[in-house]
C-alpha cells in the first residue's frame, strides 16, 4: 500500500494540464480537419434543391474547400463526393 500512497502523492496535476494544452497547440497548428464517421445521407433530389449556404456547410464539415464557384458546381461537387454511382 505504502507504494501506491507514494505513486499516487508524485502525480502533478499543473504537468497534465500543461500537456494537454501543448497537445492542443499542435493540432491547431497542424489544422488537423475531424471527418465525421458517416457520410450524409442525401439523396439526389435532396442536392438539387439544397441552398448554397447549407452545400457550403457541407463541404467544410468533411474538409473540402468552398471557395469559388457557382453554387451549381459546388452542388456538382458535393453529388459526385457523397453518392455512389448508382445514385447519380
Amino acid at each position: 500500500m505504502a507504494s501506491q500512497f507514494c505513486v499516487y502523492s508524485s502525480f502533478r496535476p499543473h504537468r497534465r494540464r500543461w500537456a494537454t494544452r501543448k497537445w492542443e497547440e499542435g493540432l491547431a497548428a497542424k489544422k488537423i480537419t475531424q471527418m465525421p464517421v458517416h457520410y450524409p445521407r442525401y439523396s439526389k433530389a435532396d442536392y438539387e434543391k439544397m441552398e448554397e449556404w447549407r452545400i457550403d456547410m457541407l463541404l467544410k464539415e468533411y474538409g473540402f474547400s468552398s471557395n469559388g464557384g457557382t453554387v451549381d458546381e459546388k452542388r456538382a461537387f458535393a453529388m459526385g463526393a457523397f453518392l455512389w454511382p448508382d445514385q447519380l
